[in-house]
């Protein structure tokens, strides 16, 4: 196999790729929420209200399962970079300047992956492609490529 052709099959796999990567930063991020809201995966729940903890968990459930599910990802994805940036600034950062030190490296690597979505979308076997082409089928509009 040549370079040039190598190159070709991973292009045309991209979206799928980010689509199964949207999937699991998705997943595990909804685990995380559901671990702090409802005390699941060996995990105590944070008190209802209790801040910042709590409104994170919240944000973790509902953001983690709109991306998992490829609904709304951008905007989704915005919220989940934004408080994951939070966490790392006010929690880790105080206990040392790398994530190594301080604890902070899932906060930091959900940010960059979530961060990646708001600019290359959803990718594939996302639920709003697939509303999109049902909604278009309905209405007799042509699909748009």
């Amino acid at each position: 196999m040549t370079t040039s052709r190598l190159s070709e099959g991973l292009t045309t796999r991209q979206p799928l790729v980010l689509g199964l990567f949207r999937i699991v930063l998705g997943l595990l991020f909804t685990s995380e929420g559901a671990a702090t809201v409802f005390g699941v995966l060996d995990r105590k729940a944070s008190p209802v209200g209790d801040w910042p903890f709590w409104y994170a968990g919240v944000i973790e459930l509902v953001c983690g399962a709109l991306v998992l599910l490829g609904l709304g990802t951008r905007g989704a994805a915005f919220l989940c970079s934004g408080i994951m940036a939070f966490a790392y600034f006010t929690e880790h950062q105080k206990d040392g300047l790398f994530p190594l030190q301080n604890g902070g490296l899932a906060p930091v690597l959900f940010c960059w992956g979530f961060l990646l979505l708001v600019f290359y979308g959803p990718g594939a076997l996302a639920l709003s492609s697939l509303l999109r082409r049902a909604s278009g089928a309905r209405s007799g509009a042509p699909e748009a490529a």
